[in-house]
């Protein structure tokens, strides 16, 4: 396990905030037993929780161009055929994953291939579950070919704790399943838009793991060649400089949803 590079700058000022606090309650107030031994809790917590959201696990991946990976820890929360309007303008499976403070927040390429298209939407900073997140945050859509010709179009989505996106590829490059195309910063979503007669592995709730998880299974063209599967170690930091940004996707159809921890007055996810 390490810290993600985009961690060093707010493990830094974490740490300089908690130095100054604890000499400052020292200085002043050296008889307040009580509060300075609240405040050493607090620091620890502070500094562990910071500590624990910018970890990067190395993980060994499994690559095979048959089976889309989960781009991200976190919980499945929409499985619908939905109309993806922005490049691919068809009919598709869309999954998202909502990723909570608690999770790893590291994005990783669902598949192998080569990026056909990319680009950043500045906008607003919704909850991640609302459904208008989708089409009205600020996002970032990566559309990635395999060998098998087949596109697969994947967003980071900002939400309302989320409000910086880096991100890792542009349009040309060669990328390779579970290696890491971006980073989200404190809590958000990511979608996936798969071709319809795509098998889905996972379902409503289900908690999954960037990387790991294995979301569907994609059907090949007919006559397409099919990559063999390969085991190998991923690196856990990106090999380009990020581009800083907050995030992401399209409007969906109904088809399941898990609830949605929000207010009575929000409108239920359609």
């Amino acid at each position: 396990m390490t810290i993600h590079k985009e961690g060093y700058t707010s493990l830094a000022i974490t740490v300089l905030f908690i130095f100054v606090l604890n000499a400052v309650i020292q200085f002043y107030l050296p008889q307040a037993h009580a509060l300075k031994w609240f405040i050493y809790i607090l620091s620890a917590l502070l500094f562990l929780i910071i500590l624990q959201f910018f970890r990067s696990p190395k993980l060994t991946i499994t690559q095979d161009e048959t089976q889309v990976l989960c781009p991200a820890d976190g919980k499945v929360v929409v499985i619908e055929e939905t109309e993806e309007p922005e490049f691919l303008k068809d009919r598709r499976i869309q999954i998202s994953v909502f990723m909570s403070p608690i999770n790893v927040h590291v994005n990783r390429n669902p598949i192998s291939g080569v990026v056909k298209y990319f680009k950043y939407h500045p906008g607003k900073y919704l909850v991640a579950w609302h459904p208008k997140s989708s089409t009205e945050n600020e996002r970032t859509t990566v559309v990635t070919e395999n060998s098998a010709g087949t596109q697969v179009l994947f967003r980071q989505i900002a939400g309302a704790l989320a409000r910086r996106i880096c991100w890792y590829v542009k349009e040309g490059d060669e990328v390779q399943q579970g290696e890491q195309f971006g980073f989200i910063k404190f809590g958000s979503r990511v979608d996936i838009f798969l071709p319809l007669g795509t098998k889905v592995k996972v379902n409503i709730n289900d908690v999954v793991k960037g990387g790991r998880t294995v979301l569907a299974e994609l059907t090949p063209p007919e006559g397409a060649k099919v990559v063999k599967a390969e085991t190998k170690a991923v690196t856990t930091e990106p090999t380009t400089e990020p581009v800083l940004v907050t995030d992401l996707p399209a409007k969906p159809v109904k088809v399941a949803r898990a609830k949605a921890p929000a207010k009575k007055s929000d409108k239920k996810i359609s």
